[in-house]
């Protein structure tokens, strides 16, 4: 049986705005969000296809919703009970392919 990963501190979760300074802390501190903006639909589903094949991999899921040309994005560590480092290394990954795709803020 694998252990359940360990929530961030609160200095670590203070620290994400220089780690991850495209993703905002949710006001619960519990997990962290980014929302992009793509040319089109075809583009933004061309990314969450690879977020998944990224997410696959690592075997930690995002929540997220698309509409049209947009992607919004929710991690949290639900064993942990808030962020943890899976959620850091995936939103790494993220940060990644969203640059390859041309993403924008949304």
């Amino acid at each position: 049986m694998t252990a359940s990963p360990l929530p961030l501190r609160p200095g670590q979760v203070a620290g994400l705005a220089e780690t991850l300074p495209l993703w905002r802390v949710t006001d619960d501190g519990k997990a962290i969000r980014r929302e992009l903006r793509f040319r089109d639909f075809r583009q933004a589903f061309d990314l969450m296809s690879a977020i998944a094949a990224a997410a696959d991999e690592q075997d930690h899921h995002p929540d997220w919703s698309n509409s049209y040309n947009r992607v919004a994005i929710r991690l949290t560590t639900h064993d942990a009970g808030g962020i943890s480092a899976r959620d850091i290394r995936l939103a790494e990954a993220i940060d990644a392919a969203a640059a390859s795709f041309g993403a924008k803020p949304a």
